[in-house]
């Protein structure tokens, strides 16, 4: 027994401690207040079915004019479910509890209190033979679709409360038929132990507080299981609102990684990848021509362009650089055509860096002028912090590319591209007149390398 009560409370206090009670976000709120709305409207259907298949059956087991108590009342079960839709959200409602209370009040009372229309004369304990008990479980099951789990809990207690008033109500109440009723015990004083069967006065206290104790224990594990969906919702909902924050700074091709993997990219790999950074020319005496709101949107004007065109190039944003951005191709895993895409992209930004200029030079702007350097070569890349992770790619190819974007400004080109990258594109389209699209130039020197590097440019 002792261990029986160990288990209890320990269940109770599984039940208390909500890990997912101090999770707030927009996400979390939409996606409980979506899901309350659709039980509600879920139990209320549920409601109106099982109020009909009662009404066909209550008129088939009586079929009687008295039976007409019974109909309406049902019809005020039905207006009492339309009341919890429109009261329902959530969070706590206390006009919403405050109908479930109704439910509850008006099924006791049409439990326990004799029909007014039916003048037979019956004692009150008479009510329970037809073990109308069982109709608490309808408006249970139809609360599990719709409730929290505190409020299941709730709607136990308070059956449980009504339940054992109507009791005591039956039991204080004057015995009736007791003629009748010592007639029967008479006949059966050879068989005491069918006497309470015949009773017409016992209300059968055994039986009560078993309807009551099992009614509980059933409340009790729809509400655990109550509690174990709300969690499931909020994991979805948070995993939803992750998604949705990653979406914002990586290409759908590392977020699909990620969603995919309990520890997505955290194997430490090297492998060989395309590099582009983009950055404004003269970006700082720009911006001290222009108020705080022209700056952030002119930067979101000409990154978000920039955006667009790494992600539809198969790219993955790897980070912004103030007034600029890398971007990486065959991340996270390398492909047959990255040195290839990363070509691509950079030219479908000069093309949409041209469409912005020529929309801000009919609105009297200042014209937007960037630089663009490529490079493919050897990176290591993996996950690097502890709490806050982030996917790295570091090594001297990022350094490279990002010395050949500042080689515009010394080349008068805007886009540098290193010989390397061009040689990949080549062997990748098996075109070698690719080369022949650019400008050559003489071995470059770039600082943090020894060696000179051959570019080209546009």
């Amino acid at each position: 027994m002792a261990g029986l009560w160990s288990g209890f409370a320990t269940f109770i206090s599984n039940i208390r401690q909500d890990p997912n009670d101090q999770l707030s976000n927009s996400f979390v709120e939409d996606a409980l207040e979506k899901d309350k709305k659709e039980g509600l409207l879920l139990a209320v259907k549920a409601r109106f079915f099982a109020l009909l298949v009662v009404a066909v059956l209550i008129v088939i087991i009586n079929p009687h004019w008295p039976v007409v108590y019974f109909l309406g009342i049902l019809v005020l079960f039905g207006l009492i479910g339309w009341a919890q839709l429109r009261a329902g959200k959530s969070g706590v409602s206390r006009l919403e509890l405050f109908w479930m209370f109704c439910d509850l009040a008006l099924l006791t009372i049409v439990t326990v209190v004799p029909n007014p229309l039916d003048s037979t004369a019956w004692p009150p304990a008479m009510q329970y033979q037809y073990d109308n008990f069982i109709y608490f479980f309808i408006l249970l099951a139809g609360a599990s679709l719709a409730y929290s789990w505190r409020t299941l809990v709730a709607l136990g207690t308070w059956t449980t409360v009504l339940w054992a008033l109507g009791l005591f109500w039956i039991m204080w109440q004057p015995h009736t038929l007791t003629e009748i009723n010592g007639k029967l015990i008479a006949l059966l004083q050879g068989n005491p132990l069918l006497i309470p069967f015949v009773d017409l006065n016992d209300p059968h206290l055994g039986l009560r507080i078993q309807e009551m104790v099992v009614f509980l224990i059933v409340t009790f594990i729809l509400a655990l299981n109550g509690r174990r969906t709300k969690a499931l919702l909020l994991r979805q909902a948070e995993t939803l609102r992750e998604h949705t924050n990653l979406a914002r700074y990586f290409s759908p091709t590392v977020v699909e990684e990620l969603s995919k993997n309990d520890q997505p990219l955290k194997e430490i790999r090297s492998q060989k990848i395309a590099v582009l950074f983009v950055d404004i020319v003269g970006f700082t005496q720009m911006a001290q021509k222009m108020q705080a709101k022209q700056t952030i949107a002119l930067l979101r004007e000409f990154l978000g362009a920039m955006e667009n065109e790494v992600f539809k190039h198969n790219g993955t944003l790897d980070k912004y650089l103030g007034d600029g951005l890398m971007a990486t191709f065959g991340t996270p895993f390398p492909t047959n055509k990255d040195a290839t895409n990363a070509l691509a992209c950079a030219t479908s930004m000069i093309s949409a860096l041209d469409k912005i200029n020529e929309k801000r030079i009919k609105q009297g702007k200042q014209k937007i002028r960037a630089g663009f350097g490529l490079h493919y070569g050897d990176v290591v890349m993996g996950d690097i912090g502890a709490n806050r992770m982030e996917f790295a790619v570091i090594g001297n190819t990022v350094n490279a590319a990002a010395r050949l974007e500042t080689l515009n400004r010394k080349l008068a080109s805007t886009l540098t591209v290193s010989d390397a990258l061009l040689t990949q594109v080549e062997t990748e389209t098996n075109q070698h007149t690719i080369k022949k699209q650019f400008n050559n130039h003489p071995p470059q020197s770039i600082r943090g390398f020894e060696k000179e590097f051959k570019v080209w440019t546009k």
